[in-house]
């Protein structure tokens, strides 16, 4: 059904490419929420994803996973977003004290929407590094040829990441705390 269905849209079927669209959009937007400060910015990655991917839809090999090829798109459509928009973005104070985590069930009483605000809350080099390296899989030699850093500052940001995100974690418990025990 797939195939068929992106053999149509590389045919130029109209109808074929619609239904890829609002197919994929559920995958797409939950890749560039990962990546984006809001939802606008993610709606802004997705859109611009579709475009290119239906751009170069005569690029994509049949053998191949259209998810993967278009989660690729996705991923460098998100990274061009960010240099893009790199100058508008505020630089924040990232050398905070490490505060560790000793509730071990915390991450289990978040909800999907917890979780993406966490991340939102990062720094967005931060939540690049984070999102390709723990997410995606990317190497830190990878993440600093696609970023134009070198590995070694991948690997500073992923710890300065992780750091923010237990701290982030803890204040979002106890404020859900207070708020159970009032």
């Amino acid at each position: 059904m797939e195939k068929h269905l992106i053999q149509k849209a590389k045919d130029g079927d109209s109808k074929s490419i619609e239904m890829l669209y609002k197919h994929f959009y559920g995958y797409a937007m939950s890749i560039a929420l990962r990546y984006s400060n809001s939802r606008e910015e993610a709606c802004e990655i997705v859109n611009d994803s579709f475009m290119k991917a239906f751009d170069k839809l005569a690029q994509y090999s049949p053998d191949k996973s259209f998810k993967g090829w278009f989660r690729r798109i996705l991923i460098n459509t998100s990274i061009d977003y960010y240099r893009k928009n790199v100058k508008y973005f505020a630089v924040m104070d990232i050398e905070k004290a490490d505060a560790g985590v000793s509730d071990f069930d915390i991450i289990d009483r978040l909800s999907t929407q917890d979780i993406l605000e966490i991340l939102r809350g990062l720094p967005e080099l931060l939540r690049i590094v984070f999102n390709m390296y723990e997410i995606e899989g990317y190497s830190h030699n990878e993440i600093g040829a696609e970023l134009g850093i070198p590995s070694s500052t991948s690997r500073t940001y992923l710890a300065r990441a992780k750091k923010q995100l237990r701290e982030k974690v803890k204040e979002l418990n106890e404020i859900k705390n207070e708020g159970a025990i009032r």
